[in-house]
């Protein structure tokens, strides 16, 4: 019973003794919080050293996600009009080429007196034209015997007879239409020739506009394989208007190339094949082998109804010197002359028709897409008279 008595007697002792520490301890005041702004960076939001350390870390600015290419455009077909009345459409523009001409001629033939330096000068007007002289001799000739047995001469009549000798010089009468119709499951097959710089490869991009304006459906053989841009024009033409285009590497075979293309238009049915032929006039030994194999491989598979030939209508006497070479080399079958616009010397397409045989079937009468048109004796005379 004592040390139970002791013990309790301690424990009261201890308990004493601890209330006065805690009486005796200072009462410590609390500081008001600091507000965020003015919190060091190290204490906002509770950050530690860690976050210090991202903060001070530039910054690293991320590409953003690549995006898949977009599809290239698509390319629109145009529908181009049919040939049909275009030389009549851009009759103007042979008017402002050709009008010096025809009315040079009928200022003469209006004179009172046509006396012999009269005709001598109607005579040297047609020459400057590039008639050619046997055909201006023919023409003044003929002209002035009609002009004798009528006596009067009113400006009607007289342009009437002007008229009528133009027209039959340049030969209304000759067959000018192209050969595009296919044979059976066979597409019709044109072949254009001719010296690089007249336009031959342009020409057969508009000559395919013209065939497709028509309603025929067309592929182009770019046959030309010395000249890689000669293949990227032809596509550029056949892209307008939705026709194929067969080419293969610079420097590749040409024959190759035009047999694959007629290849490729008989397995797709194919109403025409365009092919468009190197116009390299190095030597005529040269260009008749190139040709000749050229078309030679192509009948193998389908006839070739036309070899048009492309003639610069501005290079006057040296274009007919190219005519003749490509004459003897391949049986040309028609004439596109082309930048007929862009000279006073219409008369030039008697003179090729009288050289080659052969007639004028297209113009190109500017740098449109469309200025391309099937010849028209009668509307072509009438542009030179001015009417």
């Amino acid at each position: 019973m004592e040390y139970v008595i002791v013990i309790v007697a301690l424990c009261a002792v201890a308990l004493i003794v601890g209330g006065v520490t805690l009486l005796r301890r200072p009462v410590r005041r609390r500081r008001p919080p600091v507000p965020p702004a003015e919190r060091p960076p190290a204490e906002q939001h509770g950050a530690t050293a860690v976050d210090e350390a991202e903060a001070a870390a530039p910054t690293i600015e991320r590409a953003p996600p690549t995006e898949a290419a977009p599809p290239p455009p698509t390319v629109e077909i145009e529908q181009p009009p049919p040939g049909a009345g275009r030389l009549v459409r851009l009759r103007a523009r042979l008017a402002r080429s050709q009008s010096a001409f025809g009315k040079t001629l009928l200022g003469l033939l209006s004179r009172d007196t046509l006396d012999d330096d009269a005709w001598e000068e109607i005579e040297d007007t047609l020459i400057t034209a590039d008639m050619g002289a046997a055909v201006a001799r023919q023409v003044t000739d003929d002209l002035r015997t009609r002009v004798q047995v009528l006596g009067t001469r009113s400006p009607e009549e007289v342009r009437a007879l002007l008229k009528e000798e133009l027209v039959k010089q340049i030969g209304a009468d000759l067959d000018r239409s192209l050969r595009t119709e296919p044979h059976g499951t066979r597409p019709a097959v044109l072949m254009v020739v001719g010296v690089n710089g007249t336009g031959k490869t342009t020409t057969c991009g508009k000559l395919g506009r013209v065939l497709v304006g028509d309603g025929n459906t067309v592929l182009l053989g770019a046959a030309d394989t010395f000249r890689a841009a000669a293949a990227d024009q032809l596509e550029t033409w056949g892209s307008r208007v939705g026709a194929q285009v067969v080419r293969k590497d610079e420097g590749a075979d040409p024959a190759s190339v035009a047999f694959d293309a007629v290849k490729q238009g008989i397995d797709t049915k194919v109403d025409v094949v365009i092919i468009d032929t190197a116009g390299r006039l190095h030597t005529k030994t040269g260009l008749m082998d190139e040709l000749g194999k050229v078309k030679r491989v192509v009948e193998k598979q389908a006839e070739v109804d036309e070899v048009l030939l492309v003639l610069d209508a501005t290079t006057g006497q040296n274009g007919m010197q190219q005519a003749r070479v490509f004459a003897e080399v391949v049986n040309i079958t028609g004439v596109v002359l082309t930048k007929l616009d862009g000279t006073a010397k219409g008369g030039i397409v008697v003179q090729v028709q009288r050289e080659l045989g052969v007639p004028v079937k297209l113009v190109g009468l500017g740098e449109g897409p469309d200025d391309l048109a099937p010849f028209e004796p009668e509307a072509f005379v009438d542009a030179i008279l001015g009417d």
